[in-house]
C-alpha cells in the first residue's frame, strides 16, 4: 500500500457527520474527489461513520441526500445520559486531575461503564442503519476506539477480525451518552476519548487532508508531528452556527450538511493543490 494520500475524519456527533459529508460532496462537485485516490482513511467517532459510508460505493451525492432529505435520514435515539456540555466539563476536570493520558482514558471509560444509557442492541441498530454497507471497504480504513477498562487505544481495520458495524459503534460510543460496545472480552468507548481527530495515525503520509468538526488543544501538537503536507478544514462561522448547542441533535444533520457543502466548494482550490 502506498503512503501518499491520507484523509483524516474527526469526531463531532451528528453535526459532524452531516458537515463532513457536505464538505466532501462540495469538494467533489468542484472537481476534487478526495476519495479517489486515497491510501488511508482515519475515522474517529463521527468520522468513522463517514469513512465507513465512503466505502459503500455510493455516490457522494447519495450520501449527502441521506443527510439532508428527511425521507432518507436514518432514525436516531434520543440520549438519556449526560449532555455533550456536561461530558466535556467532566472530561476537562478529569484532565486537570489526571496527567497520565492512559489513566485519564481509563477514568473516562469507568464513567462510561457506570452510566445509564440505551442498550447496546438498540444503539447497534442505529449504527447498522447509518451504514449502507456492512463490509469493510477494499481500501485502508482505520477506525479508532478506546478500551473502557484499560484506557488503551484500539485501531480497527479490515484485518483486525472485528466487524465494521461493531468497530464504528465502538468509535461512536460517546461516554456517558451511549453504551460502551462489547467486542471480544472487553468493551470500548469513543475514539475521541484519545483525540478528536487522531491525525497522528497519518504521520507517515505525504499528503494529509484533515476534516475536523471539533478539535482540542492537543490537535496542534499532533499536526506538528506530521511529516507531509497538510490541509485542515474546520467549521467556519456558518457551520458553527448550524451545529447549534447540541451536536447530537438529529435536527442539526441537514443544516450542517448544507453549510458543509458550501464550505467544501470554497476549500476546493487549496485541496486540489494538495491532492493532485
Amino acid at each position: 500500500m502506498g503512503r501518499e494520500r491520507a484523509l483524516v475524519l474527526g469526531g463531532g456527533g451528528l453535526a459532524g457527520i452531516g458537515w463532513q459529508t457536505g464538505v466532501l460532496f462540495g469538494l467533489a462537485e468542484s472537481g476534487v474527489d478526495v476519495t479517489t485516490p486515497v491510501d488511508l482513511v482515519v475515522g474517529t467517532s463521527a468520522g468513522s461513520t463517514v469513512g465507513a459510508q465512503l466505502g459503500a460505493a455510493l455516490p457522494l451525492a447519495e450520501l449527502y441526500a441521506r443527510q439532508v432529505d428527511p425521507a432518507r435520514q436514518n432514525p436516531e435515539l434520543s440520549p438519556t445520559g449526560a449532555s455533550v456540555e456536561e461530558l466535556l466539563a467532566t472530561m476537562a476536570k478529569f484532565a486537570e486531575e489526571t496527567p497520565d493520558p492512559v489513566e485519564l482514558r481509563r477514568r473516562i471509560g469507568e464513567l462510561a461503564l457506570g452510566a445509564a444509557t440505551p442498550t447496546e442492541a438498540a444503539r447497534r441498530a442505529v449504527i447498522e442503519a447509518r451504514l449502507p454497507r456492512h463490509e469493510w471497504p477494499g481500501w485502508a480504513l482505520s477506525v479508532v476506539a478506546v478500551d473502557a477498562y484499560t484506557g488503551e487505544t484500539a485501531v480497527f481495520d479490515r484485518d483486525s477480525g472485528v466487524g465494521l458495524v461493531d468497530a464504528v459503534a465502538a468509535s461512536c460510543a460517546v461516554p456517558g451518552v451511549w453504551p460502551p460496545v462489547s467486542i471480544g472480552s472487553t468493551r470500548y468507548v469513543d475514539g475521541g476519548v484519545r483525540a478528536l481527530t487522531n491525525v497522528d495515525l497519518a504521520a507517515d503520509y505525504g499528503r494529509v487532508l484533515v476534516v475536523a468538526p471539533m478539535v482540542e488543544p492537543a490537535f496542534a501538537k499532533q499536526l506538528a508531528e506530521l511529516s507531509g503536507r497538510v490541509v485542515v478544514i474546520q467549521p467556519d462561522g456558518e457551520a458553527v452556527a448550524a451545529f447549534g448547542t447540541d451536536v447530537l441533535d438529529p435536527a442539526v444533520r441537514a443544516p450542517a450538511a448544507v453549510v458543509g457543502r458550501a464550505q467544501g466548494a470554497r476549500e476546493a482550490a487549496a485541496v486540489a493543490e494538495l491532492w493532485r
